[in-house]
């Protein structure tokens, strides 16, 4: 793939099953989905049975907390023999070098667009200060890197999950993609009521590719910003990981050219309407609410603590008997959950973070406070990385476990 004006992302050589495939059986949701329900799991190897599938090319995390390291191991091995397997024997049509327009559809949401692109390693970093083009959104777990590099460097080719966002209030990269009236490359349901999605794709060296480089280009903050990872994360660090083991050894067009400095995502608009940002709310157990008040009082009283005044940063602590929202004029963080966060691992509070406010205050109940905080916005999203670098740990959550991003598309990341 060659580097284009826009160092950051350019057209993948993207491989496709051949005509035949049955794409309802070969696409196959993202490996961290549905961790504490094999049960999901076997209903998708079930369904697939023999037929050619992503499922038998990925390693389903759930496996992780069922199987030995050895059987791990096994599993490693079987995935790479399918990778070869399916490469031999031609599962793959011949690769396509240019851009996918994905448009998702769930019962959720009657349309979610994106755009299939490589992004470079080189312009992606996950440590909080780095001004790099591409950044994490959120805090990344070194000790859960060295498996998925394990996984990458044993593999002939990617399938991604990653979905990296970008700010595009008026939409401009995909109007004028669409415009150019893409040929539709796929159009299948998805299994287990996930919806449905179709792919158009653009041929690299057409005026609508090199339209889609200038109108990346245009969104480029004053910051250095441009993509910041909303799912995927510790998926795009193994790559970044995996290059940098690779390039050691490399030199000249091979440094510049190798398929493993880049990797392959889905890019999203922000604003798309089909997007949506969950708040994820905290339980803290072995304490009371008077117990909480009294510590949150304390840590506070700095920042302009209150339960009286409606001016400032807001969170609510409920409890039992009663909800009180706790006010901070000015407080630690620009984000509330930022500053309830930072107050939890201060003071080594025992805490889960929790999806949906009817869940929260159904935990946070006798010996435990729930803490609600509001959803971050769409429109100060990229602020926040700039001021702050990355979000707090389990800020907001994209939509429902089955709308995450299947796996489809591959590409070649050996020579």
């Amino acid at each position: 793939m060659k580097i284009t004006n826009l160092s950051a992302i350019g057209a993948p050589k993207i491989l496709l099953p051949k005509e035949g495939t049955d794409m309802s059986k070969w696409a196959v949701i993202a490996c961290d989905q549905y961790t504490s329900e094999p049960e999901y799991w076997d209903r998708c190897y079930n369904y697939v049975g023999d037929a050619p599938s992503a499922l038998k090319i990925v390693l389903p995390e759930v496996k992780l907390g069922t199987h030995t390291p050895d059987q791990i191991d096994e599993e490693l091995k079987l995935i790479a023999e399918n990778i070869t397997k399916y490469t031999n024997e031609g599962i793959w049509n011949e690769p396509i070098c240019g851009y996918i327009l994905t448009d998702r559809a769930t019962s959720l949401h009657p349309s979610r667009k994106g755009i299939m692109l490589a992004v470079d390693l080189e312009q992606y970093s996950f440590v909080p200060e780095d001004k790099a083009m591409i950044r994490a959104t959120e805090g990344t777990v070194l000790s859960r890197i060295p498996p998925r590099v394990k996984i990458r460097a044993n593999a002939e080719v990617e399938l991604p999950h990653i979905m990296l966002l970008y700010n595009d209030p008026e939409d401009k990269v995909l109007t004028n993609a669409l415009a150019s009236n893409p040929k539709i490359i796929y159009d299948t349901d998805l299994m287990q009521g996930s919806g449905h999605i179709i792919g158009k794709f653009i041929p690299e060296g057409t005026p609508a590719a090199d339209m889609i480089i200038e109108d990346f280009a245009s969104l480029i903050s004053s910051d250095g910003l441009l993509f910041a990872v909303g799912d995927g994360n510790h998926s795009l660090a193994s790559a970044k990981a995996h290059w940098d083991n690779i390039k050691k050894t490399l030199s000249g067009d091979e440094l510049n050219n190798h398929p493993a400095r880049f990797a392959l995502a889905e890019a999203v608009n922000i604003h798309d309407k089909g997007l949506d940002f969950e708040p994820i709310h905290r339980v803290i157990f072995g304490i009371s609410k008077d117990e909480f008040m009294t510590k949150a009082q304390e840590y506070f009283k700095d920042n302009g603590y209150s339960t009286d005044d409606t001016e400032g940063q807001s969170f609510v602590v409920v409890s039992d008997s009663e909800d009180i929202t706790v006010t901070l004029k000015n407080p630690p963080h620009t984000l509330a959950v930022g500053s309830v966060q930072k107050m939890i691992d201060d003071l080594g509070l025992e805490c889960d973070y929790i999806h949906g406010e009817d869940s929260t205050r159904k935990l946070g109940t006798g010996n435990a406070i729930g803490i609600l905080v509001p959803g971050i916005s769409k429109d100060t999203f990229f602020n926040t990385i700039e001021t702050e670098g990355v979000f707090p740990r389990k800020t907001f959550s994209m939509g429902e476990a089955f709308e995450k991003r299947f796996y489809l598309e591959a590409r070649k990341i050996t020579l």
